[in-house]
């Protein structure tokens, strides 16, 4: 199931001017609900909720014109204005599920929000979802806001300072050649003859929970920009470096909750057993901006001022004692940021900041083959999340996530957090495997929990005898070829697999001590293709030396995976011709990043146990192979691997 909804710088309007602005206008009609702030005007369905209409500046409709209101997505059947006065409104649309209405009905109630203030150039929307207790099981693979703007306006999108161009429209899509994977489309003969000869994909402007906070589209003429900015990951899933979509051709703009992207089918919400759930995602903010130029820029720089902006948060006086040079790290905030939680959602099941907690402590590691002292966690992401096991919160879409960094000597401060029980989550780039706090956090409203210095034993049996790659979570490190080009989009000149034209008879072989990865290692772990439409499994060799084996030792190989698609890695150690792998992951994965440009998906991490008497003095080779067949997109993208000694009371 899918919810759905659809002079350097010239001056732009701004965001608040709350004096000079008129009092809030609602119009309820029979079939419709107008909010109106003198600045925009948004059109909604009754009692549906559906959004139809976006007005700004003399412009009648932002969204596309629809020659018949859509059916997609929750629709309510009731409507309520939940606050008005000449500074905010705040309309309802609910619908309450009953077992009367049948299987074919979804069971959930919905409380679809919007809301309106006063001299504020944009909207807010949220949506609180509710199934009870005893209700039929249920399956939600995603959930998302969409708007779909005017393709004779919009043309041109940004999502970051590097990620913004030209985009074609839905018929250079349509009339275009499809790839491989149905999303990615070769442009033939596109309206913009510069598109000529480029791919388009949706998935080529996704980007990490963490980095989306803006994103959306200019038009030229009038110059406009439509951008959507999400102010907290709260409501996020599956963590901060969660991959997802952001804005693609259509035009659409897209707010996602979650959704099984980058993550397989299995991700979402699933409620079994008559289990009770309910979660409030958003608000999120659409933000509408202008000015008499010509530039993108410009309303790019706005938009950016709008959800962007560094804000100090800092410590009591008693904490930074605890260092001499303590400092807390400085955030990237924005307006919207700084304001989070908001204080005028009316819904109860939105807490406000004094109904919230928090937790402070440090976060320290203890690896005693890189350092026999404790060594602060530094620009670690630590996190509260539902209670599971350890790394179980890049799989959870049910709970709330509260995610923080650590500074240089590993203090950290989560703020804001919603009453309830959570486990402390935390994972470090550099530092291998996921740490989880041995004890549940309990938030109360209003509470700070002082949680001490905690320390993190990374997975470690003995000294790193070599290593390949970062232990970062991603392949990012690692051979990334440039494309065909033929097969190329301007943004993305280096994302391509080209396997198999560089590795057309023999797979890759990396000798350690003479191989570098950034130039050796391939970042993916894919097939070959052997003729139009057939691809055969691979088998990569590592070639290594050991000097004096420990017969009676254990050694142990570590592999992180950024990403698995369908994929199964065996090991071999020096007989790759035994009948059976010396280990196997079985079949992984289902996240798709190699087939959506993406460079890390979900992780994993195996452990793989090598006694002494597999090895020999001097040349050994590890034999890595993906198993499965068929098709280009099944593979793994590995994360870091690492060959260790056998501990010291084993010598």
């Amino acid at each position: 199931m899918v919810l759905l909804e659809e002079d350097l710088f010239p001056r732009c309007i701004p965001q608040s001017d709350e004096d000079s602005s008129p009092p809030l206008k609602l119009h309820v009609s029979r079939r419709h609900v107008e909010m109106d702030n003198g600045i925009v005007k948004l059109t909604l369905t009754k009692p549906t909720g559906m959004m139809t209409g976006v007005a700004y500046k003399g412009i009648k409709n932002l969204l596309e014109y629809r020659h018949k209101e859509t059916r997609r997505g929750l629709q309510g059947t009731s409507f309520r204005v939940v606050a008005r006065t000449e500074d905010q409104i705040e309309v309802s649309f609910t619908k309450t599920w009953n077992f009367s209405t049948g299987e074919n009905d979804v069971p959930l109630n919905i409380d679809k929000r919007f809301i309106m203030l006063r001299g504020v150039s944009g909207f807010y929307s949220y949506a609180v979802l509710e199934h009870l207790h005893g209700w039929p099981d249920l399956n939600v693979d995603e959930a998302r806001i969409a708007f779909k703007l005017r393709q004779n306006m919009f043309r041109y999108m940004a999502i970051s300072d590097d990620r913004q161009r030209i985009m074609p429209t839905d018929h250079d899509r349509t009339i275009g050649h499809t790839l491989d994977y149905r999303e990615a489309v070769l442009l033939t003969n596109p309206s913009n003859s510069k598109l000529k000869g480029e791919v388009d994909d949706k998935y080529q402007y996704s980007c990490d929970n963490k980095d989306n906070r803006v994103h959306g589209w200019i038009s030229s003429h009038p110059h406009v920009g439509f951008w959507v900015i999400t102010p907290s990951d709260e409501f996020r899933a599956g963590g901060p470096v969660k991959p997802d979509l952001t804005s693609h051709a259509g035009p659409t703009s897209l707010a996602i909750f979650f959704s099984d992207h980058y993550a397989g089918p299995a991700f979402g919400v699933r409620l079994r057993n008559g289990e009770p759930w309910k979660k409030v995602f958003g608000p999120v903010f659409v933000y509408l901006n202008s000015d008499s130029g010509d530039k993108p820029k410009t309303l790019w720089e706005d938009a950016k001022e709008q959800a962007c902006r560094v804000v100090g948060v800092h410590f009591s006086e008693n904490d930074q004692l605890h260092s001499k040079n303590f400092t807390i790290f400085m955030n990237q905030m924005s307006r919207e940021t700084k304001k989070w939680p908001y204080d005028f959602p009316s819904s109860h099941d939105f807490p406000h900041a004094n109904e919230r907690g928090m937790v402070r402590g440090r976060l320290l590691v203890h690896d005693k083959y890189i350092n026999t002292d404790l060594v602060p966690a530094k620009s670690a992401y630590v996190g509260l999340a539902r209670p599971g096991a350890v790394g179980s919160w890049q799989d959870d879409a049910k709970g709330y996530q509260f995610w923080t960094r650590t500074d240089e000597m590993g203090y950290f401060m989560i703020k804001f957090v919603r009453a309830d029980s959570y486990n402390l989550y935390a994972w470090i780039p550099g530092i291998l495997g996921d740490y989880k706090h041995d004890s549940e956090v309990v938030i109360t409203p209003g509470g700070e929990i002082q949680i001490g210095d905690l320390v993190y034993d990374p997975p470690r049996t003995g000294p790193t005898l070599w290593e390949i790659g970062i232990p970062d979570r991603t392949a990012a490190e690692f051979y990334i070829p440039d494309p065909a080009p033929e097969l190329t989009n301007k943004l993305y000149i280096n994302h391509t697999e080209k396997y198999t034209d560089l590795y057309p008879d023999e797979d890759l072989i990396y000798t350690v001590g003479v191989s570098d990865y950034r130039k050796h290692w391939f970042f993916a772990h894919v097939n070959r293709k052997i003729n139009r439409d057939n691809y055969v499994p691979t088998t990569w060799k590592i070639l290594f030396d050991v000097r004096n084996v420990i017969r009676a030792g254990q050694y142990t190989l570590r592999i992180a995976l950024a990403s698995a698609s369908l994929a199964e890695i065996q090991v071999w150690i020096n007989d790759p011709n035994t009948r059976r792998p010396h280990f196997t992951t079985r079949r992984i994965g289902r996240d798709n990043a190699i087939a959506r440009h993406g460079i890390h998906g979900k992780y994993w991490l195996y452990r793989v146990g090598i006694s002494g008497f597999q090895l020999v003095n001097r040349k050994n080779t590890i034999y890595l192979r993906q198993a499965r067949g068929s098709n280009p997109f099944i593979g793994v993208m590995y994360d870091y691997i690492r060959l260790e000694g056998p501990a010291e009371q084993d010598y």
